[in-house]
């Protein structure tokens, strides 16, 4: 299962392998979305996945087109969470 510290321990060259993106690129979404985000959203739980996870889960949909379910299985989640996830980033 893939989550964010295996993300962490990638080279850069292997992370832009892994998501298509460099890891600066994916530091400055994060700065970019960062406003956007509410890690307790109003009213409901808490969300599984931080805002940082969330990039890193859209990223590798877009660099690999997998499947909703595929990316699901990876992350421990939901179909319907990824497609919210994808969502979100693409149209905050």
């Amino acid at each position: 299962m893939m989550n964010s510290t295996v993300a962490e321990t990638l080279t850069n060259k292997q992370f832009k392998r892994r998501f298509g993106v460099q890891r600066e690129t994916f530091k400055e979404m994060v700065k970019a979305l960062q406003p956007e985000w509410r890690a307790t959203p109003k009213p409901g739980a808490k969300p599984k996945l931080d805002l940082s996870v969330r990039i890193l889960v859209t990223l590798e949909y877009w660099r690999e087109y997998r499947t909703y379910f595929h990316i699901s299985t990876s992350w421990g989640i939901s179909e319907s969470t990824v497609c919210r996830i994808v969502h979100w980033v693409e149209v905050p």
